[in-house]
């Protein structure tokens, strides 16, 4: 089997090379800065700056428009929200890029200053790291090899998210985890499965050791085999897989980290913060 999966990876990476209170004296006055502390926060709708880092996922590879995957879809429901005017995005990713990639663009001065000024930063990263592995194992793969890599991944992360973190202490920071492009085609090879869900826990382990931070898990998004989430290369999401995965990036973000970073209050099931 792990024959069959070596000549798949093989053909894939060829295809893919992928204010002051006023005096009691003033009742008038008084009544009119209550008024105005009761206004809500969005009423002035402010703008949301959001800086995309990572691979192929954030260059939008497989989008038939072109225009940056998932983060279009994303940026749509963002400006749906009453408390955001436009929602701006800064998108530095790169097919191909692997997380020690990521961390030396880090020190890139036109990526540094978009964070700087961001409220949030997106980040897709990991799966490259894991087609290294398999490339350079690709007669002789073995589960351990993918397991030892992972733990380096893992520091990598923890640089990164700490390279971020001091650049903007403020800004959220949103993990987005990988898939198995290859379950189409191998559903009962559980060892492919595990190595994307261990991979996928270390990721979240790294981000939960940092405020404001937070992972999304897409890999369930493409197990329904009956449906086509993916382009023609059978590897990159299609236009369809983009948008499940900006929904449920959004509804990660909907109740609690959006409307912080947004400056205003958004209960649970309260629809008068959307248009």
């Amino acid at each position: 089997m792990w024959k069959k999966i070596a000549l798949l990876l093989s053909a894939t990476v060829l295809l893919v090379s992928c204010q002051p209170k006023k005096p009691e004296s003033q009742p008038a006055k008084k009544t009119k800065v209550e008024e105005a502390k009761s206004i809500p926060v969005d009423f002035l709708p402010r703008d949301l700056t959001v800086t995309a880092l990572g691979d192929s996922l954030t260059e939008g590879i497989g989008d038939s428009t072109d225009t940056g995957g998932y983060l279009r879809y994303l940026e749509a429901e963002f400006e749906k929200e009453k408390g955001i005017e436009n929602a701006v995005v800064n998108n530095f990713g790169k097919k191909g890029t692997r997380s020690d990639q990521l961390l030396n663009r880090l020190k890139n001065k036109e990526v540094v200053s978009a964070i700087e000024q961001s409220d949030m930063v997106l980040i897709t990263i990991g799966g490259n790291d894991v087609m290294k592995v398999a490339r350079q194992n690709i007669l002789n793969m073995q589960y351990e090899r993918f397991a030892k890599e992972k733990e380096f991944y893992s520091a990598r992360l923890e640089k990164i998210m700490a390279l971020i973190k001091k650049e903007n202490p403020e800004a959220v920071i949103v993990l987005i985890g990988i898939y198995n492009p290859f379950l189409q085609w191998f559903p009962d090879v559980e060892e492919l499965d595990q190595i994307v869900s261990d991979w996928n826990e270390a990721g979240r382990s790294v981000i939960a050791q940092f405020p404001d931070a937070y992972f999304v898990n897409i890999d369930d998004i493409f197990t329904d085999l009956q449906v086509n989430l993916l382009f023609d290369d059978q590897f990159h999401p299609n236009d369809k897989g983009y948008q499940l995965i900006a929904e449920r990036v959004y509804k990660t973000l909907g109740e609690e980290a959006l409307p912080a970073v947004a400056g205003y209050t958004h209960a649970e099931g309260d629809k008068e913060n959307r248009e």
